[in-house]
């Protein structure tokens, strides 16, 4: 790995960044809400707020005692909440660049820690083999979901906020209601570990990515697995939809990042049974440059 952070410009002919700042890899990324800003988290211990420019000017936070595994900004942009191997969740304000608190009953490394739509919880993710529930304001526990076999390495919020999803080292995808804290859905449908997932901003379905080289699309409101995408060389260990939902990406440890984008004016989850045999779809070089990827 190296220590770079690339930023791709999905419009034709538009340079890519690529920023150094981090003294060991990165592990994480995310941009703002507002696109103005981009955190990054590293094994160097640090989390790095950038501007997206030419320069690539940051500021650096010594947020914790081991890498940082996760950083996710708020709905508002005003709060940023960072995940370490330390075993610990910090909360932070932006604009002041200000730690606030720390939530700490993991007693293994946590891999993962996003904000509710409405900023009210947290939820994170554990090698502890738990999701936990968090109240912002009171910076309580509010509940643990121990129902994973293996590590947790990825949970993120349903877009309505009354569901989460997780994603483990047993193979399995699991959804559940934070309203009641019950288990909705349990999907068993890689043969290796899930490394990520990503709901769609509908919320009726989730996109993840696996050990098995694959991405999967589940079926929300059905309960089933829609699609299956091959294409990584390895590992697929990061997915997202983007904001609106027109497009997803995905990189894995073949050193490729992959953009699914459909033709104008059709939807990304339109065309996918097309995209399984057409060329729609992009891989990213480190050094900007795209080329075309027709999956199998």
């Amino acid at each position: 790995m190296d220590s770079c952070l690339m930023i791709w410009s999905m419009r034709p002919q538009m340079r890519a960044y690529r920023f150094v700042g981090h003294k060991d890899a990165v592990m994480c990324v995310q941009f703002s809400p507002s696109g103005h800003l981009v955190a990054s988290g590293s094994r160097d211990k640090t989390v790095r707020l950038w501007v997206p420019s030419v320069k690539g000017e940051s500021t650096v936070f010594k947020a914790h005692t081991a890498t940082v595994r996760s950083v996710h900004f708020s709905s508002d942009g005003q709060s940023l909440v960072t995940a370490s191997d330390d075993k610990t969740i910090k909360v932070w304000t932006v604009h002041r660049q200000k730690f606030l608190f720390s939530l700490s009953q993991h007693i293994n490394w946590v891999r993962c820690a996003r904000f509710s739509p409405d900023g009210r919880l947290i939820v994170s993710a554990s090698d502890d083999k738990t999701v936990k529930l968090w109240d912002k304001t009171s910076r309580e526990c509010i509940h643990s979901f121990c129902e994973h076999g293996g590590f947790v390495n990825h949970v993120d919020f349903h877009p309505s906020g009354t569901c989460i999803a997780a994603a483990g080292t047993d193979n399995t995808v699991k959804v559940w209601d934070v309203r009641m804290n019950r288990l909705l859905q349990h999907y068993q449908v890689h043969s290796a570990v899930v490394n990520s997932l990503s709901f769609h901003p509908s919320g009726n379905y989730l996109v993840t990515a696996s050990n098995d080289s694959t991405l999967k699309i589940l079926d929300l409101l059905e309960g089933r697995l829609l699609y299956t995408l091959h294409g990584h060389q390895g590992p697929a260990t990061c997915v997202a939809f983007s904001r609106a939902g027109d497009l997803f990406a995905s990189g894995g440890s073949d050193e490729q990042v992959s953009d699914y984008s459909p033709p104008p004016h059709r939807s990304v989850l339109s065309v996918l049974p097309e995209m399984l045999w057409l060329s729609h779809l992009q891989r990213l070089r480190p050094d900007g440059s795209e080329s075309d990827w027709t999956w199998i």
